[in-house]
């Protein structure tokens, strides 16, 4: 037993040291000192060094011995300071271990890549002392960004994972979606930088079964001492209900890194291919390990990880995935073969047997060394490609949580807010603006761009039509345009936030008198001045809230411009009764087209297009419409009016009557019944009635109809329209209300005679259930199974995808004020997402009274 101990221990070690010796070759100097002085920053705490913090702060490292290039920086720092750095006492200190896990070391790691590093702690640590040394690993991170080198520290009870407990979405945390992957995950990529080894690779894998009884054995015998070893504990078999939550967070990754988000995506759905007899790629690792099998170019993660992909698409015959998995891994490892290179290599090395076994031609090597260089139609091809795979994986994922009735080890905020993010990323939505370049090209500027309007009638569809290139017959003629709206707004909002339009790309436009090249110029100027292209990544909160407007762009009279039959006539009106939307004797609304642009607090870019005599009206509805009451005004209102005459006029109308409107609609006074706005448009007096949930518009044909409706709102309130009579609705819901999606409010009730459910879908139709019998959770489990069953489009192809999945809220009693706070289950309670695969089943039913 303890020679095997010992010949286990000398491939531990020499594996770690070849990991640690490939890591530092791969990058540059930078990257390196970061790299190489991290265990020593941890291990001492001075104030000469990077991350020091006056107060008492955890630090030092077990069993750490600093190397030649530590030892020379602590030297240097002693001739600095004038004295030598205090000396650490030997047992146990707070720091268990110091370890880089991800693809750094392994061939995925490229020039780009950051640094994910665990800090492992004692478990005695109190909440003061992890809330310093937290401190002070931001101070690090702050001090090897001002190096140009990414780090992320995490700090690790040593007991996280034995207690099951797990982080908050946020960051690179995944939150409650992954427990055991994750410590799949640093168990086949860590790599230990200072502190002790880890046990879990020194228990063969026949005896992962009783893992702690091994271990426990090993020390009676004396193979093994107790404090020399950081035990995270064992790999017990993956509960399938970790997959769902899981393939969600690699989806939520893969909007920012899709390409390493598909090989993770494509071994998670391997797993869930061979269950119940799944077997984690660690397992196989500390196989191969125990065996002296060192396969895969040294037992580098990302090779075996490409390695168990590939077995699996070859055996379901999936081609389609297996040749784009190979080009992920091809562009993730970044060394660019048909270029030559000063030095060859163990990186450069590997990727050509590959290439060579795949049987690639130099023509395909060329075109994918040249990504930087790629443009929109080879991005979208890209990016089409991606989103395929990425969403066969999770429909996959699906069937096999259906089949093996499996629920979602996920708390029901985390699923909201991974929800949230994928549907606000990947969901196609008429006017919405699909953004198609998530780090797949840096550049898609075109030097020209043309906009051709096709009017009614002719073999085309009517609508507006995006070429880049100059609009020369021939260059047009042999070429399908880039993307059709039937409306110009839309099509510049795409190649201006898509990258394609910037302040150097020369444009063109034929439109007959629809729009000329000035008034398309001054668009293209207003929007890029009023959107800024960068905006950080929206939080969970903000994705786990309804979605607000936060930046609205109000574009006037761009396609239809009433004003234009003005031109060379006699116009009458008087300047005292001057009102752009009953203008002159005609009383003529002289605006004649509305676009709105805007940008929501989830980051989507949508665009809603209004034309007639009624658009003024129609635009007001569907922006205070998105508008619940409790939300944040948006941070910029822009109205832009492109008429040829009476430009100013007509934009400071709509700037007044849209400010007026939103104070109404979200005003502190928004309690007080009878609450309207009277609009005359084109000779008719409409009101804008603001209401509790939404916002009505309604015609006023004559004074006793109009005083009769204002009556109506002051005698009885407003009312709120339901199938079953007359709801009483909290008024604390009403700043939750929130278009396009189902939410479900739970009350308990007044008399302790069960509970109430206030119910709004997605138009804030109202349904109210008192004194419900039967569990919450039940409900919350039954109405997700329904919901993900019933309205599964995944079948349908990648643009009928719908991940808005309904949110539960608790009505509660906090300090003596009435909130909403997101619904919680209790520690045994899942969301579910069991369905049978072929027909939706139906929602339990509560007992009402």
């Amino acid at each position: 037993m303890y020679l095997y101990i010992e010949t286990l221990k000398q491939r531990l070690d020499a594996i770690n040291q070849l990991r640690v010796d490939r890591a530092l070759a791969a990058m540059g100097p930078a990257f390196q000192q970061v790299y190489s002085l991290l265990p020593v920053l941890l291990h001492h705490h001075h104030p000469l060094m990077p991350g020091y913090l006056d107060g008492k702060v955890p630090h030092g490292v077990c069993i750490f011995t600093p190397d030649d290039i530590q030892t020379t920086y602590l030297t240097d720092l002693e001739d600095k300071w004038g004295s030598a750095v205090d000396v650490m006492a030997k047992g146990e200190l707070p720091i268990t271990g110091v370890y880089s896990m991800g693809s750094t070391s392994s061939i995925g790691q490229s020039n780009t890549s950051d640094l994910d590093i665990w800090v492992c702690h004692q478990s005695w640590l109190d909440n003061e002392e992890r809330n310093r040394l937290q401190q002070k690993c931001s101070l690090l991170e702050k001090w090897a960004a001002s190096l140009g080198v990414e780090v992320s520290f995490f700090l690790i009870d040593e007991n996280r994972f034995r207690h099951n407990e797990s982080g908050s979405l946020g960051g690179e945390d995944c939150g409650s979606t992954q427990h055991i992957l994750l410590l799949d995950e640093f168990y086949r990529t860590a790599v230990r930088l200072a502190g002790k080894r880890i046990l879990w690779n020194m228990v063969p894998g026949e005896e992962e079964g009783h893992y702690d009884e091994y271990v426990l054995s090993l020390y009676a015998q004396g193979a093994l001492t107790p404090n020399e070893w950081l035990d995270l504990g064992g790999l017990d078999t993956l509960s399938a209900e970790e997959y769902f939550g899981a393939s969600l967070w690699q989806l939520y990754k893969s909007i920012d890194s899709p390409y390493k988000a598909v090989l993770k995506t494509l071994l998670l759905e391997t797993y869930s291919w061979e269950y119940p007899n799944t077997s984690l790629l660690a397992m196989d690792i500390k196989k191969r390990l125990h065996q002296g099998e060192i396969v895969c170019f040294g037992l580098d993660s990302y090779c075996m990880m490409l390695d168990r992909v590939t077995r699996y698409l070859t055996q379901v015959e999936d081609t389609t995935r297996l040749d784009l998995v190979r080009r992920c891994f091809y562009l993730k490892v970044c060394e660019k073969l048909s270029r030559s290179s000063a030095s060859v290599g163990w990186r450069r090395e590997i990727l050509s047997q590959l290439v060579s076994e795949w049987g690639w031609s130099d023509e395909r090597l060329a075109i994918l060394d040249n990504r930087a260089n790629w443009k929109i139609e080879r991005v979208r091809e890209a990016h089409n490609e991606l989103l395929d795979a990425m969403m066969q994986s999770y429909r996959n994922l699906i069937r096999f949580a259906r089949r093996n009735n499996l629920s979602v080890s996920a708390s029901p905020q985390d699923i909201g807010v991974l929800t949230r993010k994928l549907y606000a990323a990947f969901e196609a939505l008429p006017g919405k603006v699909t953004l198609v370049n998530p780090q797949i090209s840096p550049d898609l500027s075109e030097s020209d761009l043309t906009f051709i309007h096709v009017p009614i009638g002719r073999a085309n569809r009517t609508g507006w039509y995006l070429y880049n290139r100059s609009p020369s017959m021939e260059s047009i003629v042999s070429h399908q345009p880039l993307e059709y709206n039937r409306y110009l707004n839309k099509l510049v909002a795409w190649a201006y936030f898509n990258g394609l339009l910037t302040a150097t790309t020369r444009l063109h436009i034929k439109s007959g008198n629809l729009c000329d090249i000035a008034k398309l110029r001054e668009l293209v100027a207003d929007v890029s001045h009023h959107f800024s292209l960068r905006l950080a990544a929206p939080t969970p909160k903000a994705l786990y809230s309804p979605c607000e407007i936060r930046h609205l762009a109000i574009i006037v009279n761009l396609e239809h411009d009433p004003t234009a039959a003005f031109r060379n006539q006699v116009v009458h009106f008087d300047f005292r009764k001057l009102d752009v939307f009953s203008f002159g004797q005609q009383q003529q609304c002289l605006v004649g087209s509305i676009d709105l642009l805007y940008r929501n607090s989830w980051n989507e870019v949508r665009t809603l297009h209004f034309s007639g005599e009624q658009a003024v009206l129609e635009a007001l509805k569907t922006i205070l419409g998105k508008m619940h009451q409790d939300a944040a005004p948006p941070e910029s209102v822009e109205v832009f009016c492109y008429s040829q005459h009476l430009r100013g006029l007509i934009r400071t109308r709509i700037q007044q009557l849209v400010s007026e409107c939103i104070e109404l609609r979200l005003s502190s006074k928004r309690l007080e019944p009878g609450r309207f706005k009277a609009v005359r448009v084109a000779g008719q007096t409409w009101g804008l009635f603001f209401e509790r949930l939404s916002v009505s518009v309604q015609k006023l044909e004559n004074a006793i109809e109009f005083y009769g409706a204002i009556s109506n709102n002051k005698l009885h309130g407003l009312s709120v329209k339901v199938q079953t009579g007359q709801a009483h609705l909290p008024a604390v819901i009403d700043g939750y209300a929130s278009e396009g999606i189902i939410q479900f409010f739970f009350e308990e009730s007044s008399d302790d005679v069960g509970f109430n459910i206030y119910i709004l879908d997605e138009a804030n139709r109202v349904e109210v259930y008192h004194h419900c019998e039967g569990s919450k959770e039940d409900l919350v489990r039954d109405v997700s199974r329904f919901y993900s069953s019933s309205h599964d489009r995944f079948t349908y192809g990648s643009s009928f995808i719908n991940f808005n999945l309904p949110q539960f809220y608790q009505i509660v009693s906090l300090d003596g004020r009435t909130q909403v706070i997101p619904f919680r289950n209790n520690p045994l309670a899942h969301l579910c997402v069991t369905a049978s695969e072929s027909t939706a089943e139906e929602p339990k039913r509560f007992q009402l009274h």
